[in-house]
């Protein structure tokens, strides 16, 4: 797959696709290590490999073709010189045999939505951000083969942004949702497929085992059952994928006829080929197993010809086979029969006959390895002559596979199918966070929301509430019901209109770069600026807090400017949801049209607050963090002193004012306000003293009095 473009995509690339190794020019190493650090494993090439010229002239020779338009990557320089770059790894590593590269792709950005870095990682796509967490990949995929798993992480990063591709997936879906025994009966033919991919690709350059040819077989055996059960669906683009299947039956065939049901791992080992294939096989394996048999009859017909009744055919090191003639018949012993030793009762001989067949035993189990490597060899040769249908097919059991993946999970987890739609809105009735729901506690039920999204009325959405109320885990819910809508699965909701969007931009959470010497508040703008700067009128953003790592008017100064950008923007009306602590947002409905207050609800109980999650419209003044703080197990004193603090704070909003003199001296915490029996009596002595008549002896008994009870 090829691809080019600016160093920000090119990151997108890496974090989705997640490669083993980076190639690079050696020349530019600091420039990579700059950039990535040691993140990968690379393999660093010299600066003559990343020519266009050396790369065109590599690519055309391999593909034995006279240009690249073909594959529609003829004017991607940059893509072609990568391409060139890993053929020249692979020669340079020995790999040679490289019959199972057989075509490039382009990787078309106006394809697929578009997702940077960061929405990747902030959304959990395939990883997960904490050891304990749980990634979108980890809910989603119940495929069954490896391909499967691996074209799923692939379709996860690249949705897609073409009406009818979205549409069509989302018809074999609800056709697979639908009928439920189809879709049984391709999950038990695609469970002896495996990784066809790999197998294949193992042929080209002949690392493939016995063993593994025979997995081969019974992977091919499937596919024409898995091509009959599509051909006969009712769904137009089921039986389309059906009429796409190669025939392989042949190759398929030849395994089953050479290949012994039993092979071993290693061809050393030997009973790889069945009987039958070859006759010179079939003759010294009689002879190399059957040897016994063959002795004695042997030895039968010369003690019946010659009548020597007590004739033996033996074995030693020194001359090999033998017939042993007991000195009472040895003038019966023809005249071409070799003595080569004499006993005392006895007398031992050799005849050309025995010494043709010891030489065919000693070198029959040689032999027959040899025999059997070559036809195996040449079963691989006729092999690699299918590796292209075979890929072929492979990569259409990889969408089968995902596709049931789909229906599945549609199934299990009650998803529905969006209906999607060329235009803006965003409309989800109970929409539910498909990672959450699947982790909350037994019996506890997911609290679903509405949301709706347009660039007319609603186009901005600014959602208040406490924390921990769920504000982030809504914005994320979202972007992942879109994203997995353009996919081509069902969705966690009621109902779905979804507007195809082409790009998801979010800005969720933040963490010190400080390798590269960036503050939490630099990473955050960073991330906010290349939202601003990649808008289009398809867009989907989430903003989670923005403003929050540097003063409280700065933060909202600068969420009150990118929320006025949004709105006003003379081209683009993205679609925006904004989760913020600053109330003073709520204001901004007032002054712009389509920005619309919402918050997630809580309800109080006298010191306590129940989260509701439940998103209602309007905007909250409250955020309830002392509360969180209280649940964390703060200190009491630490809890008290901030209401009070927060209370006067409520009242006033005057930058300029400061706390009166009761408040100011009570920013010192009290040491009578401990709610300690011992510290209460001792405040109680201290309150009794009459401090006038107190003589300085009397002042030190009662004070050794107080350092007592504290003692105790």
């Amino acid at each position: 797959m090829v691809a080019e473009g600016d160093l920000t995509y090119i990151e997108k690339l890496i974090k989705g696709f997640h490669p083993s190794e980076i190639l690079y020019n050696k020349s530019d190493k600091s420039k990579y290590k700059d950039l990535y650090k040691d993140e990968y494993h690379t393999y660093g090439l010299e600066d003559w490999v990343f020519s266009n010229d050396y790369a065109e002239e590599v690519l055309l020779r391999h593909f034995n073709t006279a240009s690249l338009k073909g594959f529609g990557i003829e004017g991607l320089q940059e893509g072609i010189i990568a391409a060139g770059a890993i053929m020249q790894y692979l020669s340079e590593t020995q790999h040679n045999k490289l019959e199972h590269i057989t075509s490039i792709s382009r990787i078309i950005r106006d394809d697929y939505v578009w997702l940077d870095q960061f929405t990747i990682s902030n959304l959990e796509l395939i990883f997960a951000n904490h050891a304990s967490g749980k990634s979108l990949m980890d809910v989603m995929d119940q495929t069954i083969s490896p391909m499967g798993s691996r074209l799923l992480k692939r379709w996860t990063i690249l949705p897609l942004n073409n009406l009818n591709a979205i549409q069509s997936r989302h018809d074999v879906v609800e056709h697979l949702v639908n009928d439920t025994s189809l879709s049984d009966s391709l999950s038990d033919h695609l469970r002896p497929i495996g990784d066809l991919e790999r197998l294949i690709s193992k042929v080209s350059v002949k690392k493939i085992n016995p063993r593994e040819v025979l997995h081969l077989h019974r992977a091919l055996q499937a596919v024409p059952i898995i091509q009959d059960l599509l051909l006969k669906s009712k769904d137009k683009n089921m039986v389309s994928l059906g009429e796409q299947f190669h025939n392989c039956e042949a190759i398929s065939l030849q395994i089953e006829n050479e290949i012994s049901p039993d092979a071993p791992v290693l061809i050393k080992k030997g009973g790889v080929i069945n009987d039958g294939i070859d006759k010179n096989l079939d003759e010294l394996r009689a002879i190399a197993f059957s040897g016994k048999d063959y002795l004695l009859k042997m030895q039968q017909e010369e003690s019946e010809k010659n009548n020597i009744p007590s004739l033996k055919i033996a074995y030693n090191n020194v001359f090999g086979y033998y017939l042993e003639v007991r000195n009472t018949h040895k003038d019966k012993v023809p005249e071409n029969w070799i003595r080569k030793q004499t006993l005392t009762q006895a007398e031992r001989y050799i005849t050309p006959e025995l010494k043709e067949y010891e030489e065919k035993i000693l070198g029959a189990e040689s032999k027959i390895l040899e025999i059997e490597e070559r036809i195996f060899d040449q079963l691989l040769d006729k092999l690699c002559e299918y590796i292209h249908p075979i890929k072929y097919n492979a990569s259409l059991i990889a969408k089968i596979d995902c596709l049931l993946s789909f229906a599945k999970i549609a199934n299990q987890f009650k998803y529905v199918r969006p209906t999607m739609a060329d235009n803006h809105v965003l409309d989800i009735k109970e929409g539910r966070h498909p990672v959450i729901e699947r982790h909350l506690p037994v019996g506890e039920k997911y609290v679903t929301n509405d949301l709706f999204l347009d660039r007319d009325e609603q186009q901005i959405i600014m959602i208040t509430g406490p924390n921990m109320s769920g504000k982030s885990a809504l914005l994320r819910q979202t972007a992942l019901i879109v994203l997995m809508a353009q996919m081509g699965s069902f969705v966690p909701a009621k109902n779905a209109n979804i507007g195809v969007v082409d790009k998801i931009f979010t800005r969720v959470g933040a963490s010190d770069n400080i390798s590269s010497g960036e503050s939490t508040f630099m990473v955050e703008m960073n991330e906010t600026a290349s939202i601003l700067n990649n808008l289009s009128d398809r867009s989907l953003i989430l903003l989670d807090e923005i403003g929050r790592g540097t003063s409280t008017y700065d933060g909202i100064s600068i969420a009150w400017a990118i929320s006025e950008y949004l709105h006003e923007h003379p081209k683009f009306k993205a679609k925006t949801l904004f989760a913020t602590h600053y109330h003073e947002l709520n204001q901004m409905t007032d002054e712009f049209a389509r920005i619309k207050n919402f918050n997630v609800s809580v309800k109080e109980l006298k010191d306590k607050i129940i989260f509701l999650r439940k998103l209602t419209p309007g905007g909250s003044a409250h955020s309830f963090g002392i509360h969180v703080a209280k649940m964390a197990g703060m200190p009491t004193t630490v809890i008290h002193r901030a209401n009070k603090v927060l209370k006067f704070l409520e009242k006033s909003h005057k930058k300029q004012e400061v706390l009166p003199e009761e408040s100011s001296q009570d920013m010192q915490l009290s040491f009578f306000k401990l709610d300690d029996p011992i510290l209460v009596q001792i405040r109680e002595d201290i309150e009794d003293l009459d401090i006038d008549t107190l003589t300085p002896i009397e002042a030190l008994m009662k004070l050794n009095e107080i350092k007592k009870v504290l003692s105790k």
